[in-house]
């Protein structure tokens, strides 16, 4: 399990674990790291098992409860006791499950853009076998992820700097490695797609901050739902207040302008906002 684990000049005496996202990598977290450090935060940033530097295992039952487990071990190994947990898309879904699990170490938890904010296949989405997926995934390119993350990811827009990441994403679907990350990814969008942690917010007992970028439109399988249904997905708008309403203990920050991925959309104002809410 590959992992940054960065100490700051001057240390606050607090760390905070950063997950990342499905398309997203713990380098993506470079400017997030920079901010926090200089703030006097210890930085633990994993690549979950499955993606990016972490092995891939061709026979693996991938669960929210396995990669909570898997990260519990990595702060273990660390020496890392109570923590602020902060995630982004998939790992907000993550880091709900890992919050539930583990209270007693969850300070703070902070929400980016959490993905399964709504139960897709309870709304109609169409259910894909994990060859299904599988099969969609070995025909990712480069120009598919650009088009994705421009019209999900940035709302419409598009920055140089963003090609770093398509890249980083693409390069691991070439050469003789690409089945293997294929067939990792296709059995992790099951996992998403199945395991909703929607109807468990309530139980969350650590103090929330929700940090909603607006423009935001991501639903997992949304390609394959009836055109009726697809208008309606993704409304994060709603959906990001629905869920600071089912939190006990929420404070919601709407960036109404940013997509997906406010981190890396508007850094500074995602992260003065993110160094403001933490507590």
């Amino acid at each position: 399990m590959s992992y940054l684990d960065v100490r700051p000049q001057r240390s606050n005496g607090r760390t905070i674990v950063l997950l990342h996202g499905k398309n997203f990598c713990a380098g993506t977290w470079e400017t997030t790291i920079r901010a926090l450090g200089e703030a006097g935060w210890r930085v633990v940033a994993p690549d979950q098992i499955g993606f990016c530097k972490s092995s891939k295992p061709e026979r693996y039952q991938y669960s929210f409860q396995q990669l909570a487990a898997n990260t519990r071990a990595l702060l273990a190994h660390l020496g890392v006791g109570r923590i602020a947990l902060l995630g982004h898309s998939t790992g907000g879904m993550l880091a709900v499950r890992y919050a539930l699990l583990h209270p007693e170490q969850v300070e703070q938890l902070v929400l980016v853009n959490p993905i399964g904010l709504e139960d897709w296949k309870a709304l109609g989405v169409p259910w894909r076998s994990v060859d299904e997926w599988y099969a969609r995934e070995l025909k990712t390119t480069s120009e598919g992820i650009r088009q994705y993350e421009q019209s999900t990811y940035y709302a419409g827009q598009w920055r140089p700097e963003y090609d770093r990441w398509v890249e980083m994403l693409a390069g691991m679907y070439r050469g003789p490695g690409k089945e293997i990350v294929a067939w990792s990814s296709a059995l992790l969008y099951d996992m998403i797609f199945t395991q909703p942690v929607l109807y468990e917010l309530d139980r969350v007992q650590a103090p929330t901050l929700l940090m909603i970028g607006q423009k935001d439109n991501t639903a997992i399988g949304k390609d394959a739902a009836p055109a009726e249904l697809k208008k309606k997905l993704g409304d994060y708008p709603r959906l990001g207040r629905e869920a600071a309403r089912r939190f006990p203990h929420a404070k919601l920050v709407e960036f109404p302008e940013l997509g997906h991925a406010p981190q890396i959309q508007d850094p500074a104002r995602f992260h003065e906002a993110l160094l403001q809410g933490l507590r």
